[in-house]
């Protein structure tokens, strides 16, 4: 049977600021309605496999698991990361969890975060490279290049083999141009797509010979781990003396068992607003859009609004990208270097690259919406069913305005209900929560005042709901 396993993490910065540490791109819409990550399960549609495994950092597990709700997708499980240690520990992590019933299914190992616009051409693929998996050997999909990439690693294909499969020469690191140009001219290479299948046990006999120590630390993580609902926990300190290492480097360069099976299925990793760009529908100025915007005389640009009205005119070959917090405009030839943009965030200790304005929590999300130097305004959605923990803050009162829906209120040693167009008062000291009884989402607006107005000014008293 194949067990497809969806590696969720990575940071995604080069897509800032619509990709954020807290947010990243494989949980975006970025080529349809529905995000990356649940484009890549739906993809699997069309091929017989279990419900995938996920593997995603602790601090990710409410939007995977929510996102696979809205999709109406099945999951294995969830496997937190608590620190990231690249792809060879999450796969051995996903192969021991999938041997411990005594199982051995094919892995079919995917980021959550590519573009693959030809299903049929991937899952054609997929099917020849079953059948060399079920011969032992451990198989990687090389893209079909389509031009001289330096963005890339590439595979240099050697021995052909049955079923449109090639033995691996050797894995070749990013090249500059004019080695690409004749990689390409020489069709013999391929785009390293950093896709796998093979039997878990096929995987763990290697790791095990090539790198012993990650299968060590994966496993004493896995056997002291803890299961809350779909959610895996690793032990921490376990998991954090794993060394950091990728599956190329730790497995697939030194196996005797590799071959590549090429994809030709107009694939993208998505790492760029310029890569966006391309994988995205154009008007006959080659302009791709997304939200409110309007254009003058403008040619092959990128243009995203989340929140506001984006106009241009007399431009070409720009990126421009507006979300509730920051505006981003490039040149589409420079946006590799949005990076130096994060990082100056990152050293000025500026929230706009960890998280965005709008904040999602497993009871809802909340968005701030205006601030002063003693208060702040915020626009909170609950979801039905759902609550915030009970808390109290020591330099701050809240009143709560509800504009949509009924609240069960706690406040104090008081219960009540809030219906729309009422509100109420949180003192200084009190303990609270509010909770959403309802069939729709509640909405209020929450309206902070006092003298110190930060999130670290929070005890909780119960850790319901996972805090505010």
């Amino acid at each position: 049977m194949l067990l497809p396993v969806i590696m969720a993490g990575g940071s995604g910065s080069r897509l800032w600021p619509l990709s954020r540490t807290l947010y990243p791109k494989q949980f975006l819409a970025l080529t349809s309605n529905a995000t990356m990550l649940q484009e890549t399960v739906k993809r699997l549609d069309g091929i017989k496999h279990q419900a995938p495994l996920f593997i995603c950092n602790e601090e990710h597990r409410f939007i995977v698991a929510e996102q696979l709700r809205k999709g109406g997708m099945d999951s294995s499980g969830i496997i937190l990361e608590p620190v990231g240690r690249n792809t060879a520990p999450a796969i051995a992590l996903a192969a021991l969890k999938a041997v411990a019933n005594d199982e051995d299914p094919l892995l079919l190992v995917l980021a959550a975060d590519h573009v693959i616009q030809n299903t049929e051409a991937f899952l054609s693929s997929v099917q020849h490279a079953k059948i060399e998996a079920e011969k032992g050997r451990l198989v990687t999909f090389g893209i079909v290049p389509t031009h001289p990439e330096t963005g890339y690693g590439y595979i240099h294909r050697g021995e052909a083999l049955n079923n449109d499969a090639y033995s691996v020469d050797a894995f070749v690191e990013k090249p500059q141009l004019e080695t690409a140009k004749t990689y390409v001219a020489s069709e013999e290479y391929y785009w390293n797509s950093g896709m796998f299948l093979f039997k878990a046990s096929r995987y763990l006999a290697e790791i095990e010979k090539y790198a012993p120590d990650i299968l060590v630390a994966c496993q004493a993580a896995i056997d002291n781990s803890t299961v809350d609902l779909d959610f895996t926990r690793l032990d921490k300190a376990m998991f954090m003396e794993c060394p950091d290492d990728s599956i190329d480097y730790a497995v697939m360069e030194k196996t005797q068992d590799a071959v590549v099976v090429p994809m030709d299925a107009n694939w993208s990793d998505v790492g760029s607003w310029s890569a966006l760009w391309e994988v995205n529908n154009k008007d006959e100025m080659g302009n791709a859009i997304r939200g409110d915007v309007l254009l003058e005389n403008t040619s092959n640009s990128y243009v995203y609004s989340q929140d506001k009205l984006v106009a241009t005119v007399g431009v070409d070959n720009l990126v421009v990208v507006e979300t509730k917090d920051a505006v981003l405009v490039a040149h589409k030839d420079k946006v590799q270097d949005v990076k130096g943009i994060v990082g100056q965030l990152k050293k000025s200790s500026r929230y706009e690259y960890l998280q965005h304005r709008e904040v999602y929590r497993p009871w809802g999300s909340h968005d701030q919406i205006a601030e002063g130097e003693r208060f702040h305004v915020k626009h909170v959605v609950v979801k039905p069913g759902e609550r915030t923990a009970t808390q109290m803050h020591y330099h701050r009162a809240e009143h709560w305005v509800v504009v949509k829906g009924t609240a069960r209120v706690k406040n104090g040693d008081k219960n009540y209900l809030l219906t729309e167009n009422e509100s109420t008062f949180i003192p200084i000291g009190s303990a609270h929560s509010i909770e959403n009884p309802g069939k729709v989402p509640l909405e209020l607006i929450e309206v902070r005042s006092g003298s110190y107005l930060s999130d670290d000014d929070v005890v909780r008293t119960e850790e319901y709901g996972a805090g505010y």
